[in-house]
């Protein structure tokens, strides 16, 4: 597959990358952020960090604004960003709202139409661009992770479930756990899958971890006490309850309210150092 450079910045000795790709599983164009440690090489690989970033935004958020940079250096860790939709797809109103379309995939297989044309991100993350990066850069490939933000904590979570043992570790910021309940996120769900209950709750992490059968899995979450997604949206108790009803207790979850943070990239910038040492603490097994 054709990798189009589009940036390339030199970073705490590493070089923060963006490349551009046509997506056959999308049907269109995509660029996704890749952050490659100083000394990265064919003959020194590193393990990969996955970021997915939450509605609104594209890889340039995290790349930009959280400062990871400095940590994936220090602990020699690829990072990859990718966007979070489909762009220019010449659906009918596509951009006509901030949850619903563009930069709104929900991490999901679309099966609606006009949207499954190309609104196949669950896919596109987990068999696509997992094998692109596999291909094309020095990783590791035993040594994979997942993090994410919002609605990418929730895809984030939806890769650990649906793909046991594929990543070493796990961590969240502020995650939407219960998508089928969140009054922000469902209606986007439901333009891309429809209304069906069974359908709706096989995207729904709260539903989905409860038969989770893959191995032990430890789950770092931090979310802020102001978050104003806290209570109606992201509905992270509702997880951990489920998670903790996991056959065998295999999901283990260790969840931080942080006083006083909201649900933005200040928040994330606090503490992106304490998810990195999370992450190669895993990886280094």
């Amino acid at each position: 597959m054709d990798l189009k450079s589009v940036s390339s910045s030199k970073s705490f000795g590493g070089y923060q990358k963006v490349y551009e790709h046509f997506s056959p599983t999308l049907q269109c164009n995509m660029q996704f952020g890749i952050y490659l440690p100083p000394g990265v090489s064919e003959t020194e690989k590193c393990p990969v960090l996955f970021y997915l970033s939450g509605l609104t935004c594209t890889e340039q958020n995290v790349i930009t604004k959280a400062g990871f940079q400095k940590f994936a250096a220090q602990y020699k860790i690829i990072v990859v960003a990718p966007d979070t939709s489909p762009r220019n797809c010449n659906i009918p109103n596509e951009d006509e709202k901030w949850n619903v379309g563009s930069g709104a995939s929900m991490y999901v297989n679309a099966t609606e139409e006009p949207w499954n044309k190309h609104y196949q991100m669950f896919t596109y993350i987990t068999e696509e661009l997992h094998q692109l990066v596999l291909n094309s850069f020095p990783v590791i490939q035993d040594k994979i992770s997942i993090t994410g933000h919002s609605m990418g904590g929730h895809g984030a979570l939806l890769c650990a479930l649906k793909y046991p043992g594929r990543y070493k570790s796990v961590s969240l910021f502020a995650p939407a756990c219960n998508i089928s309940n969140s009054p922000t996120l469902i209606g986007g769900l439901t333009t891309l899958v429809g209304e069906e209950k069974e359908i709706l709750q096989n995207w729904d992490t709260t539903f989905l971890v409860k038969n989770y059968n893959g191995p032990e899995m430890e789950i770092l979450i931090h979310v802020g006490s102001d978050d104003e997604f806290l209570t109606k949206d992201l509905l992270i108790d509702n997880f951990v309850k489920a998670a903790n009803e996991c056959k065998d207790n295999k999901i283990k979850t260790k969840v931080f309210l942080v006083d006083g943070y909201d649900h933005g990239y200040y928040f994330i910038s606090t503490f992106i150092e304490e998810h990195f040492k999370f992450h190669s603490s895993k990886l280094s097994l």
